[in-house]
């Protein structure tokens, strides 16, 4: 039996590596560590500028995607132009589609403000200017020559009336012609009392005389009409005067932008359009409060809602939005309450990420831009059509008819980065068409890197970053070595370290709790110890439990002695912060019967997929080892005993075979063991998962019911490599107290188990007499031989 020395248990770091006497004296981490894949990917994705070479970045919480991703993002764009700023105003012609502006940046906010103090400008000019004398003159003259020709126009008219004996009078439904008889006004009685020849007569003078007066009328019309238009177009002209100037100022600033040029004069034709909104108070609806704010809603359709505003940026603009929703993506038409009714206007519209990010980088994590319905399939729709649309999600869908603003569309350039688990990029990529069109660049983060030196140095100077950014105390030498053990640790590999930095951060605080209550100056390697250890301690609390059942009696495990069938398997139970190692009891009986292996586990559906496969390669080891003379004919039950939950994995199909192999042969097993591994049909002891959390597992147990000298774990050799056990276990290994086995077959471990040579196969296809396989090979001929005599067995389906 050749045992692991304690020195292959775990990987302890060379001070020597560790370049200086702590981490005060790295320098700063500036890069990415451990994730050279991902950063070549990245700069690919964001130095590409043709259609659809979005980035998704794949990997698992607590490796640093989105801190690194930010910092590198930041990094390079600084480099990049800083975008324009984008505005909405007013659609004069349409008021229910406002128009979308384009500025350069920095622009946006002064823009806002110009045209804000040229309104405030505008409402204090034009009254003064038409409440001046020389507009009242001016009023007076256009209104009087217009006057005189009226009164001339109603004085010809008089005298036309008169000679045809009638008189013009004025009344509220018109203008009535009066007979006159004599100098006197004829009422209409008097009318009615006429001979019918004078009555005829009249009506002949009144039917001459109105077709006169409807002339006449036409012309007052014309005049009055005059007048108005006159004084309008002078009105025009003196506050054509009065602003033009301001407007003058606007456009020689912004002349050289086509769009803000024509919002500008659409602006002035507005204001010369609606000058009653700037000659007096505006009227306000009959409410019985007052509303302060009520007066200056007629000026708000001049103002400037600035939504994206790149003024304090430097280079491209970096958005992470971690809440994606509809809203915060595409923005919003917000709506205010006013008397009793819910009203919106072109200046209550915001922008969202997307408008905030356009001409930079946008940063969503997938799983809540899945989560929030309508926000992932809008953003395909936005980077297909390469503008942002400001809608509800509910118009969208047709659930919302009411009418309401339909916001020009901004053009689009955006390179989005993805952020989610590698699991949901293959379910995206299989389910959605659309989505390898939009995403062609995935840069997946490793969960390990390589243990080198230089990545030692590294992982020192991810410390220094984090101790200097969050002022904790630095680590000594002996405090680096040990993080970097732990990080082995974490990885599972004597030869790589864990990028879950998050992880590894965490035990740095808490080691600098622990040192700042010893009132150290330095982290040490025994306050990295105590905040691992102490970690675990929180965690541990199921395991603890049924270690105790272990010790009381109530689970069934046996550290000495020895039994035919029954092996020591163990297994990991994890609890999502903590997981461990927990040994259970696997059993075989074996009897006449054609039903082969039955697994106990399977038939009372407690057994995953994985384990059932791993059941039934026994059979196929059986079959090949055993039956090239025979057939092979058995019935075995095997079961993990006092297990009442599901089984998954086949890290204990070694385990099982053990335990099968020991029931045919008679040969009992050494309790002392425990035992992991999975085996394929020739009889390969295969590498499994978890291989420290189970070794100490069984030490745990041991230890609580007193070690012996005698116990150890059996372990496939190509699991040596992970080992990065605790300090505790490898002492107890370098006193001789506990023991680890590795092993390349299924020969191998059945002879460290039961201590009798496993048998080599001779030439003629038997054994070598007195081992564990001539005894199974004995025993099912044995039984082969007896099932002849009771032919009435069949396998049972």
């Amino acid at each position: 039996m050749k045992e692991l020395p304690p020195e292959k248990l775990r990987k302890v770091v060379d001070l020597k590596l560790v370049s200086c006497e702590s981490t005060k004296d790295m320098s700063p981490l500036e890069k990415i560590i451990g994730q050279e894949r991902a950063v070549k990917a990245l700069k690919f994705g964001l130095d590409i500028k043709e259609r659809g070479f979005n980035i998704y970045v794949a990997g698992y919480p607590g490796t640093g995607r989105r801190t690194a991703i930010k910092d590198f993002l930041e990094g390079i764009s600084k480099a990049k132009p800083v975008p324009s700023d984008w505005c909405y105003v007013n659609n004069f012609k349409n008021p229910y589609e406002p128009s979308a502006i384009k500025l350069p940046s920095g622009k946006g906010n002064e823009f806002k403000n110009d045209v804000k103090n040229f309104i405030e400008e505008a409402r204090t000019a034009l009254p003064k200017a038409f409440e001046s004398e020389d507009y009242a003159t001016k009023k007076d003259a256009t209104i009087k020559v217009v006057q005189n020709e009226r009164n001339e126009l109603f004085a010809q008219l008089n005298r036309k009336a008169q000679e045809e004996g009638f008189i013009i009078q004025s009344t509220p439904v018109g203008v009535l012609l009066i007979p006159v008889i004599n100098g006197k006004p004829l009422s209409n009685q008097e009318i009615i009392a006429l001979t019918p020849k004078a009555r005829e007569e009249i009506e002949r003078r009144r039917g001459r005389l109105e077709s006169e007066l409807r002339n006449a009328l036409r012309q007052l019309r014309e005049m009055e009409k005059k007048i108005s238009n006159e004084i309008r177009k002078m009105n025009r002209e003196v506050a054509l005067y009065v602003i033009g100037y301001l407007v003058a100022d606007l456009l020689k600033k912004y002349g050289d932008l086509p769009n803000v040029k024509v919002y500008i004069e659409e602006v002035q034709n507005d204001i010369l359009d609606n000058l009653a909104r700037f000659l007096g108070e505006p009227k306000q609806p009959q409410i019985p409060f007052p509303v302060p704010w009520a007066k200056e809603l007629p000026y708000r359709r001049y103002e400037v809602n600035l939504v994206v505003d790149n003024s304090n940026l430097k280079g491209a603009p970096v958005v992470m939005e971690v809440n994606p929703t509809h809203q915060n993506l595409f923005g919003r038409i917000e709506k205010e309450a006013q008397f009793g009714a819910l009203t919106t206007d072109f200046t209550m519209i915001r922008g969202g990420s997307l408008h905030r990010a356009n001409g930079g980088y946008l940063v969503l994590p997938v799983e809540e831009l899945l989560r929030n319905l309508f926000t992932y399939d809008g953003l395909k729709r936005a980077l297909m059509e390469e503008k942002i649309v400001i809608e509800e999600a509910g118009e969208r869908l047709g659930f919302i008819t009411t009418k309401s603003l339909r916001p020009e569309s901004i053009p689009l350039k955006v390179k989005v980065i993805l952020v989610g688990d590698p699991l949901l990029y293959q379910q995206l990529f299989i389910l959605d068409k659309n989505f390898k069109e939009l995403f062609k660049v995935k840069a997946e983060f490793d969960t390990t890197m390589n243990r080198t030196e230089e990545n030692i140095q590294l992982c020192g100077s991810f410390v220094c970053t984090i101790c200097r950014k969050e002022k904790l105390l630095h680590l000594d030498r002996s405090g680096l070595a040990k993080l970097i053990e732990f990080s082995s640790r974490l990885a599972g590999d004597q030869e790589k370290l864990s990028t879950s930095f998050a992880e590894i951060a965490d035990i740095v605080r808490e080691a600098n709790f622990y040192a700042t209550q010893e009132n150290s100056k330095l982290v040490s390697g025994d306050h990295v110890k105590r905040a691992i250890d102490e970690k675990t301690y929180r965690s541990k609390l199921i395991q603890e439990k049924i270690q105790e059942m272990i010790e009381r009696k109530i689970l069934l495990i046996d550290i000495k002695g020895d039994a035919i069938g029954q092996v020591n398997g163990l297994s990991v139970m994890g609890l999502g912060d903590f997981s461990f190692g927990a040994p259970s009891r696997v059993t075989a009986s074996v009897g006449l019967g054609r039903e082969g292996i039955i697994d106990i586990q399977r038939e009372a559906k407690l057994a995953g997929p994985i384990h059932t496969k791993g059941v039934l390669i026994l059979s196929g080891y059986l079959n090949e080892k055993y039956a090239q003379d025979k057939p092979l004919s058995l019935s075995a039950r095997l079961v993990f005993e006092q297990s009442y939950g599901m089984v998954e994995g086949d890290s204990a199909s070694s385990t099982e075979l053990y335990a099968i192999l020991s029931a045919l042969s008679e040969i009992p097993i050494k309790q002392d063991y425990a035992v992991t591994g999975s085996v394929n049909q020739r009889g390969e002891v295969q590498a499994i998962g978890g291989v420290n959390q189970k070794i100490e597992g069984f030490f745990e147990v041991c230890k609580a019911k007193g070690l012996t000298g005698k116990q150890g774990v059996i372990i496939p050799e190509s699991n040596t490599q992970n080992l990065m056990l605790k300090e505790e276990v490898i002492e107890a290994a370098r006193k001789g107290q506990f023991h680890i086995y590795p092993v390349k077959t299924i020969d191998h471990g059945i002879e460290i188990l039961t201590g009798v040579p496993a048998g080599r196969k001779l030439p003629d296809g038997t054994f070598e007499k007195e081992t564990v396989n001539y005894k199974v090979d004995k025993r099912l001929k044995e039984i082969a031989e007896k099932l002849r005599e009771f032919p009435e067995f069949v396998v049972r389906r």
